[in-house]
């Protein structure tokens, strides 16, 4: 299937930003940077849960973590993920014209078949 350059990262992306903890963690380490043990704190997450979510992230280069002494203090890597996330819960917290339509009803993008 021939896409847009970029097309299969941002999927690979949003993939990453599927998951409802992580993406909570990216979002309060986009708002300042943040310990594990805070991050476990704001979120009521363990903290070998927060540990392995920010592994994931780090994996996928959205987060950077800076030594302390013994702690990392985790940051957001690309300020363009933050605008994503804000992007998204704007979105989802708007009245919208499809409100209370059924998945069916909402328009869906037709594939093109190769020629």
């Amino acid at each position: 299937m021939d896409v847009e350059p970029g097309v299969a990262q941002a999927a690979q992306l949003f993939k990453v930003l599927g998951s409802a903890s992580r993406l909570g963690l990216l979002h309060l380490i986009g708002q300042e940077p943040r310990t594990v043990s805070a991050l476990s704190s704001a979120t009521g997450l363990s903290q070998p849960l927060v540990s392995q979510h920010l592994r994931t992230l780090r994996q996928a280069g959205l987060v950077t973590a800076v030594r302390h002494g013994k702690e990392a203090i985790y940051e957001v890597a690309d300020h363009h993920v933050t605008h994503v996330i804000q992007d998204a819960l704007t979105h989802v917290r708007e009245p919208h014209a499809t409100e209370g339509a059924a998945v069916e009803d909402v328009p869906r993008i037709e594939r093109k078949e190769p020629a």
